[in-house]
């Protein structure tokens, strides 16, 4: 079974070719406030995290990036993460950016559907769990609609700039 095809898109390895892709994304600032970053990625950072990622496997980094592709003509539209990887307990967390270009056409549900296919069957992951801000309400249907449930809340997790926000707490158990 190909666990990284699906109808429209595939899910690949990061490329040296991908750093332009990367670099724009990291830096978006719109996106800051929902992940970790505090300042803009330097090419230079960019390309040495894609160096590393060819070197290391998800049980030595413990996270594992995959581009969005399109299987039509090939374009990138985006990428899926595996992080906080914890092989022992059987999960991961998972964060998934698309292109403003291909948002709202279905491909961010099927890019999930894929990465959660590849963590349950082939890494044979026990659950998945993603942290979405509480105003994110697009990512929020996604995770939904994609078979996670919610389980709890982070009460002022996210400092903004008037305040504080709520974190929701998604989670995905393996079928059985």
């Amino acid at each position: 079974m190909d666990f990284l095809s699906g109808t429209r898109l595939l899910l690949r390895a990061v490329e040296p070719e991908d750093v332009s892709f990367v670099y724009r994304w990291e830096n978006d600032p719109s996106a800051w406030g929902d992940g970790c970053a505090l300042a803009p990625y330097s090419r230079y950072a960019i390309r040495t995290y894609i160096e590393e990622s060819q070197r290391q496997d998800i049980f030595q980094s413990r996270q594992l990036r995959l581009m969005i592709v399109c299987q039509n003509d090939k374009s990138v539209a985006g990428m899926v993460d595996l992080f906080d990887f914890d092989p022992y307990h059987r999960r991961a967390a998972v964060g998934i950016y698309v292109d403003t270009r291909y948002r709202k056409q279905g491909m961010a549900s099927e890019a999930l559907e894929l990465l959660c296919r590849y963590a349950f069957d082939f890494l044979h992951l026990h659950q998945l769990y993603a942290h979405v801000a509480e105003r994110n309400a697009a990512s929020l249907r996604l995770f939904e609609s994609s078979g996670f449930e919610r389980c709890g809340l982070l009460s002022q997790w996210i400092c903004r700039d008037k305040g504080y926000e709520d974190v929701v707490i998604l989670q995905r158990i393996a079928p059985i």
